[in-house]
Protein backbone atom coordinates (compact mmCIF):
# COMPACT_ATOMS: atom_id res chain seq x y z
CA UNK A 1 0.00 0.00 0.00
CA UNK A 2 2.94 2.60 0.70
CA UNK A 3 4.41 1.53 -2.61
CA UNK A 4 1.01 2.45 -4.32
CA UNK A 5 0.86 5.68 -2.72
CA UNK A 6 4.18 6.63 -3.25
CA UNK A 7 3.79 6.49 -6.95
CA UNK A 8 0.35 7.85 -6.83
CA UNK A 9 2.54 10.92 -5.38
CA UNK A 10 5.55 10.65 -8.16
CA UNK A 11 2.80 11.19 -10.49
CA UNK A 12 0.96 13.89 -9.20
CA UNK A 13 4.47 15.46 -8.87
CA UNK A 14 5.50 14.99 -12.61
CA UNK A 15 2.11 16.39 -14.02
CA UNK A 16 2.37 19.34 -11.76
CA UNK A 17 6.26 19.71 -13.15
CA UNK A 18 4.12 19.02 -16.69
CA UNK A 19 1.73 21.69 -16.13
CA UNK A 20 4.25 24.68 -14.73
CA UNK A 21 6.37 24.03 -17.59
CA UNK A 22 3.35 24.74 -20.30
CA UNK A 23 2.48 27.98 -18.20
CA UNK A 24 6.02 28.72 -18.29
CA UNK A 25 5.90 28.00 -22.30
CA UNK A 26 2.51 30.08 -22.47
CA UNK A 27 3.76 32.90 -20.57
CA UNK A 28 7.16 32.88 -22.95
CA UNK A 29 4.93 33.12 -25.91
CA UNK A 30 2.62 36.05 -24.88
CA UNK A 31 5.47 37.83 -23.60
CA UNK A 32 7.49 37.49 -27.09
CA UNK A 33 3.97 38.19 -28.56
CA UNK A 34 4.53 41.54 -26.47
CA UNK A 35 7.47 42.43 -27.56
CA UNK A 36 7.03 41.83 -31.15
CA UNK A 37 3.42 44.18 -31.12
CA UNK A 38 6.13 46.69 -29.24
CA UNK A 39 8.64 46.74 -31.48
CA UNK A 40 6.24 46.77 -34.63
CA UNK A 41 5.25 49.83 -33.27
CA UNK A 42 8.50 51.49 -32.28
CA UNK A 43 9.48 50.30 -35.96
CA UNK A 44 6.46 52.47 -37.40
CA UNK A 45 6.23 55.39 -34.80
CA UNK A 46 10.51 55.62 -36.28
CA UNK A 47 9.50 56.36 -39.73
CA UNK A 48 6.46 58.74 -38.87
CA UNK A 49 9.33 60.76 -37.23
CA UNK A 50 11.42 60.46 -40.74
CA UNK A 51 8.50 61.45 -42.70
CA UNK A 52 8.67 65.07 -40.17
CA UNK A 53 12.59 65.25 -39.51
CA UNK A 54 13.65 68.53 -40.04
CA UNK A 55 17.58 69.35 -40.39
CA UNK A 56 20.69 66.80 -40.98
CA UNK A 57 20.51 66.08 -37.27
CA UNK A 58 16.76 64.85 -37.20
CA UNK A 59 16.94 62.97 -40.86
CA UNK A 60 20.66 61.23 -38.80
CA UNK A 61 18.69 60.02 -35.81
CA UNK A 62 15.72 59.49 -37.74
CA UNK A 63 17.20 56.68 -40.07
CA UNK A 64 19.22 55.35 -37.29
CA UNK A 65 15.60 54.47 -35.44
CA UNK A 66 14.41 53.12 -38.06
CA UNK A 67 17.27 51.27 -38.48
CA UNK A 68 17.63 50.22 -35.10
CA UNK A 69 13.61 49.07 -34.77
CA UNK A 70 14.32 47.24 -38.00
CA UNK A 71 16.68 44.97 -36.61
CA UNK A 72 14.59 44.31 -33.09
CA UNK A 73 11.34 43.82 -35.32
CA UNK A 74 13.45 41.29 -37.87
CA UNK A 75 15.64 39.73 -34.47
CA UNK A 76 12.25 39.19 -32.51
CA UNK A 77 10.42 37.33 -35.90
CA UNK A 78 13.50 35.36 -36.48
CA UNK A 79 13.05 33.75 -32.81
CA UNK A 80 9.53 33.63 -33.13
CA UNK A 81 9.56 31.49 -36.06
CA UNK A 82 12.63 29.17 -34.51
CA UNK A 83 10.87 28.32 -30.82
CA UNK A 84 6.88 28.08 -31.82
CA UNK A 85 5.95 24.93 -33.81
CA UNK A 86 2.67 26.54 -35.28
CA UNK A 87 3.02 29.81 -36.67
CA UNK A 88 -0.81 30.58 -36.05
CA UNK A 89 0.13 31.11 -32.33
CA UNK A 90 0.91 34.85 -33.48
CA UNK A 91 -1.81 35.26 -35.59
CA UNK A 92 -3.21 39.01 -34.16
CA UNK A 93 0.43 39.55 -33.20
CA UNK A 94 0.43 43.15 -34.39
CA UNK A 95 -3.43 44.18 -33.87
Amino acid sequence: MGMLNLRHKDQAVQAKSRITAEMDTVQWTEHLRLEIAEAHREWVNANRFFDVAEGKDQIDYAIYSIITAEKRYEMLLRVAKRTCRVWPEWKGALQ
